[in-house]
């Protein structure tokens, strides 16, 4: 009877609630699976291949509730809240926060969405469905340790984010951050402009990104703790050395073309760290001066071979420009992949990433060395990564 009674009470509760705000979602992904590096970097600089369980690859793990509410009139109340964690650990992802991937209320209507939380920028938005990575390569897919934030590796706090309704086969979008900080709008901001445009087989995206001091307002906004100036606060090699730089800047473009079960794409961004040497912004090591510009290029192709699997391959480009004392450096990734649906809900798959480095490391210590996102560094400027994995979604 007890069992009755409170069944019935939690039914009442449910459907209570999806009358108020009209549906209410509890959505999820679990990604975890196995992995081989072959050289990670150690403590005492030699180089050693590494096994080990690793999660969220081809896609980050999360739950999260996502709602709308019927205010009448064409006008709704929204909101999601998503959280990441690791299901290897249990542990939250996002250096521990709760809500971490994403936190927002907003309306939405006729004139489009209006939101306010922590949320994606529009390069993430507008360009980001144009990489392997968001398709079927995974986060190790990303470019030189996510540096155009492409794979979404990095959000946006404090943020007012608009996002137009589709127009003839064109969205566009504008985030603004407020920095908080007293007597000064402009430090710590963030502003992002992108737009998307879709006819027939051919999809186009484009989107900004500028961040300022981006070291304690974006890189460092992923915990529960509060950001030190003092310390990179992304470990990356590829561009942790230029954290300190007073304007981080992505401008990004990408695009593809369907041709029947084969899908071929691209993309090209424009990374740029301005004002070099801001201590106050991030740590200096080197004694960085001036500028650096990062240019990264993409091709990708995905084919279905049959209804239930796919195969993916993508090379990536990524070249940093001379900065005294840097030469620059160049990274080259290949990636390819299988992935087979098991249902709807449920696939495994099957992940390979080399990479090697050539140059100067942004970190100083010799020669560059290849960091495939996620991964340590290697001892050396390869590294090959095999992964094998199951996805669930919820």
């Amino acid at each position: 009877m007890r069992r009755f009674n409170l069944i019935a009470i939690l039914g009442f509760m449910v459907a209570g609630t999806s009358y108020a705000q009209s549906s209410v979602t509890l959505y999820g992904v679990i990604d975890e699976g196995l992995s081989y590096v072959s050289n990670v970097r150690t403590a005492s600089g030699a180089g050693a291949s590494q096994v080990a369980l690793a999660s969220s690859i081809i896609q980050a793990s999360r739950w999260g509730l996502r709602g709308t509410e019927d205010l009448g009139g064409g006008l709704r109340a929204v909101f999601v809240l998503e959280n990441g964690f690791d299901p290897s650990t249990g542990q939250f992802g996002q250096g521990g926060l709760e809500f971490g991937r994403q936190a927002y209320a907003g309306l939405s209507g006729n004139f489009g969405t209006v939101t306010l939380g922590r949320q994606y920028d529009l390069v993430v938005d507008s360009v980001g469905p144009f990489v392997a990575g968001t398709q079927w390569g995974g986060i190790t897919a990303a470019h030189g340790g996510d540096i155009d934030n492409l794979l979404n590796t990095w959000r946006v706090n404090n943020a007012v984010k608009y996002s137009s309704p589709e127009i003839l086969g064109m969205k566009f979008g504008a985030l603004y951050s407020l920095g908080g900080v007293a007597g000064d709008f402009s430090r710590a901001q963030i502003w992002s402009l992108g737009a998307t445009w879709h006819a027939g087989p051919a999809s186009f995206g484009a989107g900004y990104l500028n961040v300022r001091q981006p070291n304690i307002s974006f890189f460092g906004n992923s915990t529960s703790g509060t950001p030190s100036t003092a310390t990179a606060s992304n470990p990356n090699p590829i561009f942790s050395g230029f954290l300190s730089a007073h304007t981080y800047q992505t401008a990004a473009v990408g695009g593809s073309y369907s041709f029947d079960r084969l899908l071929v794409g691209g993309t090209y961004s424009y990374i740029r760290f301005s004002g070099l040497g801001d201590l106050a912004a991030g740590p200096n090591p080197r004694g960085f001066q001036g500028s650096v510009a990062f240019n990264n290029v993409e091709v990708n192709a995905r084919y279905q071979i049959t209804p239930a699997l796919i195969a993916g391959v993508a090379y990536d480009y990524l070249r940093q420009g001379k900065v005294a004392p840097s030469d620059g450096a160049t990274y080259h990734t290949l990636s390819v992949g299988l992935d087979y649906l098991l249902s709807k809900r449920t696939d495994v798959y099957v992940l390979g990433q080399m990479q090697h480095a050539t140059g100067d490391a942004s970190t100083g210590g010799g020669d560059a060395r290849a960091n495939i996102t996620t991964l340590g560094a290697s001892s050396s400027g390869n590294q090959i990564l095999a992964h094998v994995g199951m996805r669930h979604k919820f």
